[in-house]
């Protein structure tokens, strides 16, 4: 029995899907996301890459989804739009230095799109709690896109208007969407965190069950 949370996941995806049809900044038209052939074994593919970054509640989960992407090709947790020149991880938790935990997704743009990105942005997360994920809480944890150009602007806020035109959620999304400022890399510990700690009770009790389904919804699109 599908539990409330995936049915959402599920919807949103096929309501983002339908919007890729018809990006309003690539004007694509034939978009297909689950049949992208797998260019990962490519040895004439482009060295280019790009990075978007996201906040979406504390990033030891995000970065281990995202890690999952075929074309994303590293995943660095940080702290970004705050005033506090190099915070602790400490001092963040306070929630007092303005930033919140996110991840830099560095990524190949002919395996991996920026759109496909922000499908498993909002399907990563609950995009309409407010400073807040689960349990987690305070403005550290809140949902942001921090873009690094025009393009992914223009993009996060077309699939933002027309999620909230959708009602893909029950309550309005309220991801901040603001251009990228100094990132600040975390703790070399919180560093491929699900990956070196997997056996702790956050990651078997939170990262775990969302990865599972994460897992579920992007099977197309995962790393061999």
């Amino acid at each position: 029995m599908m539990t409330a949370a995936f049915k959402t996941s599920i919807w949103f995806y096929t309501i983002l899907m339908a919007l890729l049809c018809y990006s309003p900044v690539t004007n694509a038209t034939s978009f297909n996301f689950a049949n992208m052939s797998n260019q990962q074994n490519d040895k004439n593919i482009t060295q280019h890459t790009d990075t978007a970054t996201f906040a979406a509640g504390c990033f030891w989960c995000v970065e281990a989804l995202f890690q999952q992407l075929n074309g994303v090709q590293a995943v660095v947790s940080g702290y970004t739009d705050g005033h506090v020149v190099n915070p602790s991880y400490k001092e963040v938790c306070t929630g007092t230095t303005g930033h919140a935990e996110a991840c830099n997704i560095i990524y190949d743009p002919a395996l991996i799109s920026f759109e496909e990105l922000l499908a498993a942005f909002f399907t990563a997360h609950d995009p309409t709690q407010l400073n807040r994920q689960g349990n987690d809480i305070g403005t550290q944890y809140r949902s942001g896109i921090y873009y690094h150009n025009e393009s992914q602007k223009e993009l996060a806020e077309f699939y933002i208007k027309k999620l909230n035109e959708a009602q893909a959620y029950n309550s309005p999304v309220v991801t901040e969407v603001k251009p990228a400022t100094v990132f600040y890399v975390a703790e070399n510990y919180h560093q491929d965190y699900y990956n070196q700690n997997g056996n702790e009770g956050y990651c078997r009790l939170v990262i775990q069950p969302k990865l599972e389904k994460f897992k579920k919804v992007f099977q197309e699109k995962l790393k061999k």
